[in-house]
C-alpha cells in the first residue's frame, strides 16, 4: 500500500517540472517481462516488446520497492486493425455509440492481457501502451482506488516521451483540451462517482467527457502539488484506504469542490500547460528477445482464453471447439475450455478438462490449481494422489500464489502424520498474504484436526487483529470460545471416565453436571451425562487413521454414556448406510450451512434427518466406519 502511495505523489518528490504484411502467420516476442503476440510482423513485435520493456524500466525507478508477479505474465495482443480488435473486445463496446477503443487491459487470475490496435494512429503512438501499463501498476489499488483517479493517471502518463537521456511525462492532450473548451465539464460531485456500470464510462460523448475530465483533474493537482509543495493525492488516497466516500474524501483533501471546478475551468482555459522531465536513460539489451512464429492454433487458443474473460463464451466456444479439431493436444484449449465450464457452472466438465490440460503438461499454475481443488471438493476423488502433485506443481509454477499453498495444507490436515507440514504450508500463504483472514482460520483448523487446541488458540487470537469488521471478529471470537469449550469438554470426559472406573470397582458416583457446546456458527447446546455405568462400546484411540468424507442423511442418531453419539450416513446414491461414532462428541466441529437454526443445536435429538457432509477416520475395530472429525449440516 505505501508503494501506492509513493506513486500517487512521486510528481513531488522524483521529477523536476517542465506496410500491412501477410496475415498466414502470427509472431510471437518474449522480452524479460513481456509476450507480445501480433498478426503484423516480428518487427512490429519487437517494437512493441521494447517500448513495454521501457516503460516498465521508468515506472520501476519511479516506484522501485514496486514487483511483478512471475506468475501472472504480460500477454500483449497487439492487433493489426480495427476488425480483428473488436473481434475480442467487451461486447459492451460494440453497440453503436460506444467508446471507440485502441486499446484495453483485462486482469485475469492466472495472467494479465493488453488488447491493442496497431492502426489507432495520433500524436503519440504508444499512448495506448503507457495507459493500459499504468492500470496494471496500479492494480494493487483496485480495491479503493475511484475510476476517475485510476484512468485520471492513465491519462495522465499515457503520452510519455521516452527519449535517449530524458523521459518526459504529463505532456497535455490537445484533443482533451479541444474537446473539454467545447463542451461542459461533469459536476466534479458526479464525476467523483462514477464506476464501471456509469453511461459515463461507456457511452462515447459522455466518456469521452469523463476520460477529459479526469485527466485535466489530475494534471490540475499533480502540477499544483508540486508547484506548492503539497501532497493532496496521497492525503486523498490516505482517506479512501480507510473506506471514505469519494466526495467526503475530496472535499477534505481537495477543499470546497466548488472552488475546485471553478479553478479547473480556468486551468483549461489557459495557453500553456506544465509537463514533468527525468533526466535519466531508459537501455533495453534487445539481445535477450527470443522471436518466433506461431501456430494460428496456439494463437487462437489465446484468443480465445480472452473471449471467455471477457464474457463472450459463445465466440470462445466456437474458437476453442476449432482449435481442438486442429490440435487435440493443445493444453491451453484444454484450460481454456474449463474455465469457459466454471463460468457455465458445470464444475464436473471443468474438472475433466483442467484433468486432461494437467496431463498435457499444463504450464499453467491456476490449471493445476483448479484441478486439485475441485478433486478435493469431490468425495469420489478428494484422496487421489494427482491432488498433491498438481498442487506441488502449481507452487513451482507460481511459488507467490498463496491460495495454493493453503489448499494443499487442509489437503494434508486429513492426515496426522502431516500436521506439521501442514502447519509450515499455512504459514506460507499467511506470509504471502497477511491480511487473508481465511487463512489464520484454516491454520486454527489444521490444528484443531490434531487436537493442538492451545495452538489453534494462539493462531485464532493473531487473526482477531487481521479482521476487518465486527462480524469478522465476532467470527473468530467464536472459533476461541468454541475451541476453549472443547478443552472444558474433554477434561469433564477424563473425569467422568475416571469416576466410572471408581464406579466399576465398586465405588458408587451420581454425576449431575451438565456440558455446554458451542458449535461453529457461535449457538449452543446442552446435555446432560448419563449416569449409566455402560463405558464406551467403540475404541477410546485418537482419531489418527485415515480420514474420509460421506454425504447423506443422518439416521439412527443415539446418545449414552456421558458424551458418545453414534450415527449413521445414509448415501444418496443407494450405498450402504455408514456407521459412525465419537466418544466424546464435543470434539466434533460442527457448522451449518444454506439455513439458520431456529435455535440452540443438541446433537442428541436436532440432527436427525438432516443432509450432511460427515468427516471421519478409520479406527481399529471394523465393525463401524470409524469416528467423526467433523458434521457440515444443510437442508
Amino acid at each position: 500500500m505505501r508503494q501506492t502511495i509513493a506513486f500517487l505523489f512521486l510528481f513531488a518528490v522524483t521529477l523536476s517540472a517542465s506496410a500491412r504484411d501477410s496475415t498466414d502467420h502470427w509472431f510471437e516476442v518474449r522480452s524479460q517481462h513481456f509476450v507480445v503476440l501480433t498478426d503484423t510482423n516480428e518487427k512490429q513485435a519487437r517494437h512493441l516488446a521494447t517500448q513495454f520493456e521501457r516503460m516498465r524500466s521508468v515506472f520501476h525507478l519511479l516506484m522501485p520497492a514496486a514487483s511483478d508477479s512471475a506468475g501472472s505474465p504480460i500477454i500483449v495482443l497487439a492487433l493489426k486493425d480495427k476488425k480483428d480488435f473488436q473481434a475480442l473486445e467487451p461486447e459492451a463496446y460494440l453497440a453503436k455509440g460506444q467508446l471507440d477503443l485502441a486499446g484495453l487491459f483485462l486482469r485475469a487470475p492466472d495472467k494479465n492481457y493488453i488488447l491493442l490496435r496497431l492502426d489507432a494512429q495520433g500524436e503519440h503512438p504508444f499512448s495506448t501502451v503507457y495507459h493500459e501499463y499504468t492500470h496494471y501498476m496500479m492494480r494493487n489499488a483496485s480495491e479503493w482506488i475511484p475510476l476517475w483517479l485510476n484512468e485520471g493517471l492513465a491519462e495522465f502518463c499515457q503520452n510519455t516521451d521516452i527519449q535517449e537521456k530524458e523521459v518526459l511525462l504529463g505532456q497535455a492532450s490537445q484533443d482533451d483540451i479541444l474537446y473539454l473548451r467545447q463542451n461542459r465539464l461533469l459536476p466534479l460531485a458526479t464525476l467523483l462517482k462514477v464506476d464501471q456500470t456509469s453511461p459515463y464510462y461507456h457511452e462515447e460523448q459522455k466518456g469521452s467527457v469523463f476520460y477529459a475530465e479526469s485527466w485535466a483533474l489530475t494534471h490540475y493537482i499533480e502540477v499544483t502539488d508540486r508547484q506548492k509543495g503539497t501532497n493532496r493525492i496521497a492525503d486523498y488516497a490516505n482517506l479512501l484506504i480507510k473506506k471514505e466516500d469519494p466526495v467526503v474524501a475530496a472535499q477534505q483533501a481537495f477543499g470546497d469542490l466548488n472552488q475546485l471546478q471553478k479553478s479547473l475551468n480556468s486551468y483549461i482555459a489557459q495557453g500553456q500547460f506544465m509537463m514533468f522531465k527525468m533526466n535519466t536513460v531508459v537501455a533495453v539489451d534487445e539481445s535477450t528477445f527470443q522471436s518466433r512464429a506461431i501456430p494460428t492454433s496456439d494463437a487462437d487458443a489465446i484468443r480465445a482464453d480472452v473471449l471467455v474473460y471477457n464474457d463472450r463464451l459463445k465466440d470462445a466456444q466456437v474458437l476453442i471447439d476449432s482449435t481442438l479439431r486442429d490440435d487435440p493436444k493443445n493444453a491451453l484449449a484444454h484450460e481454456t475450455m474449463g474455465y469457459l465450464k466454471v463460468r457455465e457452472g458445470d464444475q464436473q466438465a471443468a474438472r475433466k478438462w483442467y484433468g486432461e490440460a494437467v496431463k498435457l503438461d499444463s504450464q499453467s499454475y491456476l490449471a493445476h490449481y483448479y484441478y486439485a481443488t475441485m478433486s478435493m471438493e469431490t468425495p469420489e476423488t478428494a484422496q487421489d494422489p494427482e491432488i498433491e502433485s498438481s498442487l506441488r506443481t502449481c507452487i513451482k509454477l507460481n511459488p507467490g500464489f498463496a491460495p495454493a499453498y493453503d489448499a494443499l495444507a487442509m489437503h494434508y490436515s486429513t492426515d496426522p502424520a502431516k500436521t506439521s507440514e501442514a502447519h509450515m504450508l499455512n504459514i506460507q500463504a499467511i506470509l504471502l498474504e497477511p491480511d487473508n483472514l481465511n487463512y489464520r482460520l484454516n491454520a486454527a483448523a489444521v490444528f484443531m484436526r490434531a487436537q493442538r487446541y492451545d495452538d489453534a488458540i494462539h493462531v485464532l487470537q493473531a487473526a482477531i487483529h487481521v479482521a476487518k469488521t465486527p462480524e469478522q471478529v465476532a467470527a473468530v471470537q467464536g472459533r476461541i470460545d468454541q475451541i476453549e469449550q472443547f478443552q472444558a469438554s474433554v477434561a469433564h470426559s477424563h473425569e467422568a471416565n475416571s469416576e466410572a472406573a471408581a464406579q466399576t470397582a465398586g465405588v458408587t458416583v451420581i454425576d449431575t453436571r451438565t456440558m455446554t457446546i458451542k458449535s461453529s456458527d457461535g449457538r449452543q447446546f446442552a446435555i446432560k451425562p448419563n449416569t449409566s455405568s455402560e463405558g464406551p462400546k467403540y475404541p477410546t484411540e485418537a482419531p489418527n487413521g485415515p480420514h474420509h468424507t460421506a454425504r447423506g442423511i443422518l439416521r439412527n442418531v443415539q446418545c449414552s454414556y456421558p458424551s458418545i453419539l453414534t450415527l449413521k450416513v445414509d448415501p444418496a446414491d443407494k450405498a450402504p448406510a455408514i456407521l459412525l461414532y465419537r466418544n466424546d462428541f464435543s470434539q466434533i466441529e460442527f457448522t451449518v450451512t444454506n439455513f439458520t437454526p431456529k435455535s440452540d443445536i443438541n446433537p442428541c435429538t436436532d440432527i436427525q434427518g438432516l443432509k450432511a457432509k460427515v468427516e471421519y477416520a478409520e479406527v481399529s475395530d471394523k465393525s463401524i466406519a470409524g469416528q467423526i472429525i467433523s458434521i457440515e449440516l444443510s437442508k
